[in-house]
Parts: C-alpha cells; sequence; structure tokens
C-alpha cells in the first residue's frame, strides 16, 4: 500500500491506441512509476489502478479460504454464488504494464466496461490507495452523490 496518500484530480485524453498518461505526482506514490500495475473494474464508468502485490496477496488469501470451503463442502449450498464470483474473478482485473512516460494502454473489455473511445476525455483521481480513471459524466454523478459527506467522513478517519 502506498506511504504517502494518493490525491489530484487530472484531465487527459484516451488517445487513437487507446492509451492514457498518467501523471507522476499519481504514480510515484502508487510505487509504479515503471513497472506493473493491477488494473480492475471497480464501478460503471470507472477504473481503478493498484500496486501488484499488495492486491495479490489480498486475494490470495481470500482465493485459498474460498477453495478450502469448496473442498470440504461448506459452500454446496452456494454454487451459484461460488460461480457469480468466479465469473467476476474471471473479468475484473487485470495485470498491465505502466510503460514510458506512464503510459497506460487501457485493454479491450476495460475501455468497453469505463465507456471510453479514443479521443474520449477521462479524469484521473487519486483514491487515498490507488488511482481511479473516470469517465467525466461518471465522476460528476459520483462527486454529486459524495461530497456532502466529505466532513463527516474526513473529521471520522483524522479524529
Amino acid at each position: 500500500m502506498a506511504e504517502e496518500l494518493i490525491v489530484g484530480e487530472f484531465r487527459r485524453t484516451l488517445d487513437d491506441r487507446y492509451r492514457v498518461s498518467i501523471p507522476g505526482e499519481l504514480l510515484l506514490p502508487l510505487g509504479a512509476a515503471d513497472g506493473e500495475c493491477l488494473l480492475a473494474k471497480e464501478r460503471p464508468g470507472a477504473l481503478s489502478l493498484w500496486p501488484v502485490e499488495p492486491w495479490q496477496s489480498h486475494f490470495a488469501d481470500g482465493i485459498k479460504l474460498i477453495q478450502q470451503r469448496i473442498q470440504t463442502g461448506r459452500l454446496s449450498e452456494r454454487i451459484t454464488d461460488v460461480q457469480l464470483l468466479g465469473r467476476l474473478l474471471s473479468t475484473r482485473q487485470r495485470k498491465v504494464p505502466i510503460a514510458g512516460r506512464g503510459r497506460l494502454v487501457v485493454p479491450e473489455g476495460f475501455r468497453e466496461f469505463l465507456g471510453a473511445e479514443p479521443g474520449s476525455d477521462l479524469l484521473l483521481v487519486g483514491a487515498a490507495i490507488c488511482i481511479e480513471i473516470w469517465r467525466p459524466d461518471a465522476w460528476t454523478q459520483q462527486l454529486e452523490e459524495e461530497i456532502p459527506r466529505f466532513r463527516e467522513l474526513y473529521d471520522d478517519l483524522s479524529a
């Protein structure tokens, strides 16, 4: 996890090769200026970019526990939920390289989920522990819903 909070909001354009340039101010605290990150589908109109190691460790522990529960029959009554989880895990995340100058190629499937075409504006937002990539209309809607909670959330987390 990042040692400093990842914050900031930057407008970028998705180029004709589906690349977006991520500012160093966001990449450096993420610890991924040159290397791999994990790209995840978060909510319609938004993707998130995480450092690979903490993300994989977190999910590996949970997956191991689920596998043990399947093997011991503790989830036999929840096969539909297990299948749903498997489908979502299959499509939700992917390792992606961060190329020179902080460029990320948004893979097919992820750009459809994001709803972005070449030439589209995107907003890159520091979300404290990850970087979020938003379609501007989805970001505006999210902000309108969440900004009234800012003071209460800040006071609660900083108390």
